[in-house]
């Protein structure tokens, strides 16, 4: 990872995002806190970088000790892209649109051998497998758009006739129940190879692989209803810690919030679900500042209470907000979170990828138009108020 010295008593921040790049100032303010938490080494931000919780969402920050705050209550939380093996021009998006209102409801699948499968022991929140949750998750069915990276896209095994289907989700009430426990004496950081530091990491690690089984069965749940087979392409947690060997031996806590880990293959980088999404290839020469991270998607511009204002969500407006600019479906029975999360509350994907490519962190393989975004089919407890706790720490 390589030595980051303090300067002026703060750890050094390196942000990835240009002057074009619009980033609220309670973000950088964040950025500078955490620079400042006790045994932070470095701090590098993205262009998707906006306030959240407990810090800024879009970075990735390195330290001597474990701060679970940093990582947050939807522990694992990341995107998963996988193929179809139907033509996206074969699928009926109308009736796909009304059997995926099964989403909504829980899995019927053997969840005792999915979890064996995994190598998973079970959790009071094992129920909750292959479902959403609320906020920002969803799942889309995409077509590639383009291929700009012909040798990276065949590695891959991309096939322009293909259907894809991109799942945002995390760990749901789980990741919530370990933050929840690590916070019950306030947020000091955890050693290094501590009982307490080695109990948080046991569960957290659950978490990260209870997410990624979470999302694979929302991807087979979907594939299902496509009729289809399903392969999956890249699978990266956005939010979690692990360990790193700096150059002098010393073992760092690497944590990510809303930060795509940038060392293990291609990164899907959604936008807004009315704009396309990117799959991007890491690109070696700056790792290290980067911290071996890139940006997750667009980031949020506008926090969830003022879009209400910016939004119109009347009876007369729903048919216009349930399509895309591509003619593609958008399946969201909630009219709250159908204002929150229009795609006016998010910055320039545009932007953001050009910033990676700029800086030198990526370079575009392929682009994705979305087909169908499904975020819930009915109206539930969103609509009064009530949030699912998976995404609470990023309502602003």
């Amino acid at each position: 990872m390589g030595t980051f010295p303090n300067v002026d008593g703060r750890a050094p921040i390196h942000i990835f995002a240009s002057s074009k790049t619009w980033i609220e100032g309670n973000a950088t303010l964040q950025l500078e806190h955490v620079a400042g938490l006790p045994g932070v080494r470095a701090v590098a931000a993205m262009p998707d970088l906006h306030p959240g919780k407990y810090g800024p969402v879009g970075c990735a920050i390195l330290s001597d000790r474990i701060h679970p705050q940093l990582v947050g209550s939807d522990i694992g939380c990341g995107m998963g892209l996988f193929e179809l093996d139907i033509a996206a021009r074969k699928l009926r998006l109308d009736h796909l649109a009304e059997r995926m209102h099964a989403l909504d409801h829980p899995w019927n699948g053997d969840v005792e051998n999915a979890l064996a499968d995994a190598d998973l022991g079970t959790t009071t929140f094992d129920a909750a497998l292959g479902s959403i949750g609320g906020g920002n998750h969803f799942c889309e069915l995409q077509a590639i758009d383009e291929i700009l990276a012909p040798d990276a896209a065949a590695r891959a095994g991309l096939d322009r006739s293909l259907s894809y289907v991109l799942v945002h989700s995390g760990s749901r009430g789980l990741g919530f129940s370990i933050l929840e426990r690590a916070l019950r004496g306030g947020q000091a950081p955890l050693s290094i190879g501590s009982d307490e530091g080695g109990a948080y990491l046991a569960e957290h690690d659950h978490a990260v692989r209870w997410a990624k089984l979470n999302r694979r069965i929302i991807a087979e749940r979907t594939a299902a209803a496509a009729r289809a087979g399903l392969r999956a392409v890249s699978d990266l947690a956005h939010n979690m810690v692990e360990y790193r060997r700096a150059a002098t031996g010393d073992v760092l806590a690497l944590h990510r919030k809303g930060a795509a880990a940038a060392d293990r293959g291609l990164v899907p980088v959604p936008g807004s679900r009315g704009t396309l999404s990117y799959l991007v290839e890491p690109l070696a020469d700056m790792q290290a500042e980067a911290l071996a991270s890139l940006a997750h998607g667009a980031g949020r511009k506008y926090d969830r209470a003022s879009m209400h204002g910016r939004v119109r969500v009347k009876r007369s407006d729903i048919a216009r907000l349930e399509r895309n600019p591509f003619g593609g479906i958008v399946v969201c029975g909630d009219r709250g979170l159908l204002a929150e999360e229009a795609p006016d509350a998010y910055k320039s994907i545009e932007r953001v990828i050009a910033d990676l490519v700029e800086f030198g962190l990526a370079r575009v393989v392929a682009t994705f138009r979305p087909l169908l975004t499904f975020k819930k089919a009915q109206s539930s407890t969103a609509a009064s108020g009530k949030r699912d706790k998976s995404w609470k720490e990023d309502r602003r």
